[in-house]
């Protein structure tokens, strides 16, 4: 049985993707962003005036060259990273209001995150990794777990440590841990970048499958524009400021 049909017995099928909503019912929207950063004695320009949302369910692709300002989109997105100004709102509260406790409850109950270079903890298994949310959330949830380690293909690697893990099953681990909580939204920043096409292949069919079922809205800062194309909706960066959306 293939990865991607194993990730589909965790619940129905997903129904067909429907066309964006209005900006109004958005899940996340960011008005106005701006962001710069120092280096050395200048004063770099990194988001320029961003106005951008995303839909409640909705798969959107972030693209733009190295220095369009793409990861830095996402990781105000993401409430990572503070704009200088503007705001992002996530489910209509605005997250700039909140102090890091209170953010920090809401990325581990609402938001799921996937990394290029995968941040797994390396002194906990590949149980542990994913259940790590639940655990800081207080809500264990070890069916959970166990469904998405078989999910992701990794039953046989369950008590290995990131150390004895491939790129491919470490970024397998990682979007299970992405997707444990049921977020709201997930954010990927490159998510293939350090693969091989095969794994890249298998590693995005599974974060597009596990989200699906889950009801997840995705949004990936990529390079690929094969991965574009399965997007709903491709956003374009370029030098701080968005060209298409």
């Amino acid at each position: 049985m293939t990865l991607s049909k194993t990730a589909s017995k965790i619940t129905a099928t997903a129904s067909s993707t429907a066309a964006p909503t209005p900006k109004k019912n958005a899940l996340v929207v960011g008005s106005q962003l701006n962001k710069t950063v120092q280096v050395g004695e200048q004063t770099l320009s990194i988001i320029k005036d961003v106005n951008i949302h995303v839909n409640a369910g909705e798969f959107v692709v972030i693209m733009g060259k190295s220095g369009s300002g793409k990861s830095t989109l996402l990781g105000l997105l993401a409430a990572l990273d503070h704009p200088d100004s503007g705001s992002v709102e996530l489910a209509g509260q605005t997250l700039s209001t909140l102090d890091e406790d209170a953010l920090a409850v809401i990325r581990q109950r609402e938001m799921g995150f996937v990394f290029q270079s995968f941040h797994l903890l390396p002194t906990l298994t590949v149980a542990e990794n994913i259940a790590f949310p639940l655990d800081i959330a207080r809500r264990p949830n070890k069916v959970r777990v166990d469904e998405l380690i078989e999910a992701v293909g990794l039953s046989h690697r369950r008590n290995s440590l990131p150390s004895q893990l491939s790129g491919g099953e470490q970024q397998r681990t990682a979007v299970a841990r992405a997707l444990v909580s049921h977020p709201k939204i997930v954010f990927a920043d490159e998510p293939t970048g350090n693969l091989d096409e095969q794994n890249a292949d298998q590693v995005m069919q599974l974060l597009l499958d596990l989200r699906q079922q889950v009801g997840s809205a995705l949004v990936v800062a990529t390079h690929d524009a094969a991965l574009a194309k399965m997007a709903n909706r491709v956003i374009t960066m370029h030098d701080g400021r968005i060209l298409s959306q």
